[in-house]
């Protein structure tokens, strides 16, 4: 090749190679994600982190390339449904939602991609079709791994008071999902020697009604069925158990740290985290009807013994030994 030529030949591509490159890369995007759930912003400051946490590790800064529109509902379900046509008006590119949160979204999009944070039973609320391919605009993780777990938190409830005949279950009527759940745990219960005495409560109001009816039903400790309501009341719930100097386990660590004796459930911050994942994968092309549900792969056992010396408790040591954390 003559000099002159090749000179050409390199300046040539010294000038053309940028503007090559340059094509090639995809424009500077900003996703607007839109954040929901019925609780109050302080009760879920700590899984927002996590979420936040998670997008951080995968290179989307809030405020840069991601913009985050929260919505808290306060613990009021019937705030739900204005929160959810809010954020589908604002154009958000997905919607991460809890287990409430995710129903009212589906009822207000059925386009813009859903992952929710914790499902308690995505099939029977007809979330999904299935957990493998989920078929339409909404996937995730879901809270617990079947109705065999209610049994486990009896199960273990029993383990730690061992004189334990009759338990209080405080549950949310307005959950969809809890009447079968109150089904399999009383089946559970009668294995296990054990009475139920369940306990309504919709909100804040109706906890003092709820604590009497399992006291004047003689309950010697209570199970919360867990679901975004009660737990936005977590602390509450924990000062009236002391108050009524009643034992209790419910789905997630949090409900320990509130003041409950024990919990038995899936790490909730590690599920926000991990929900990041899969936000990534459906703002690379990837659609939530093609990426399985996914379900906790490992349980939590946590004690309070803060809780269990208040309430003269003495946890077996065999128990102990085998909890994930023990908050003293």
């Amino acid at each position: 090749m003559k000099r002159r030529a090749f000179i050409l030949l390199i300046g040539g591509a010294a000038v053309t190679l940028p503007f090559c490159v340059r094509a090639q890369q995809p424009a500077g995007r900003v996703y607007r994600v839109g954040h929901f759930t019925i609780s109050s912003r302080e009760q879920q400051l700590h899984l927002i982190k996590a979420f936040e946490e998670g997008l951080r590790s995968l290179g989307y800064r809030n405020g840069e390339n991601v913009v985050i529109e929260y919505r808290f509902a306060d613990g009021e379900m019937e705030r739900l449904p204005a929160l959810a046509a809010d954020l589908v008006r604002l154009g958000v590119d997905i919607i991460v939602a809890g287990s409430n949160a995710t129903v009212a979204a589906m009822k207000a999009t059925t386009t813009i991609p859903i992952v929710m944070t914790n499902s308690l039973d995505p099939i029977g609320t007809g979330l999904v079709a299935s957990l493998a391919r989920p078929g339409g605009n909404v996937t995730g993780f879901t809270a617990d791994a079947g109705d065999e777990i209610l049994g486990k938190r009896l199960e273990l409830l029993k383990d730690a008071l061992p004189n334990l005949s009759r338990v209080g279950v405080l549950w949310n009527p307005d959950y969809a999902p809890n009447r079968s759940r109150l089904t399999s745990m009383r089946e559970a219960a009668q294995a296990l020697g054990l009475t139920l005495v369940p306990a309504e409560a919709r909100g804040l109001d109706a906890l003092e009604q709820a604590f009497a009816t399992m006291v004047s039903g003689r309950a010697q400790a209570f199970v919360v069925l867990g679901e975004p309501v009660l737990f936005n009341y977590r602390g509450q719930i924990g000062v009236v158990a002391l108050r009524n100097r009643l034992p209790a386990i419910s789905t997630a660590r949090e409900y320990a740290e509130a003041g409950l004796l024990l919990t038995y459930g899936p790490n909730l911050q590690d599920q926000f985290r991990r929900s990041a994942v899969l936000v990534d994968k459906i703002f690379k092309g990837a659609k939530p009807a093609d990426l399985p549900v996914e379900q906790p792969t490992k349980y939590e056992l946590v004690f309070n013994l803060k809780t269990a010396k208040a309430l003269g408790v003495e946890v077996p040591t065999s128990l102990l030994q085998r909890a994930d954390e023990v908050i003293e």
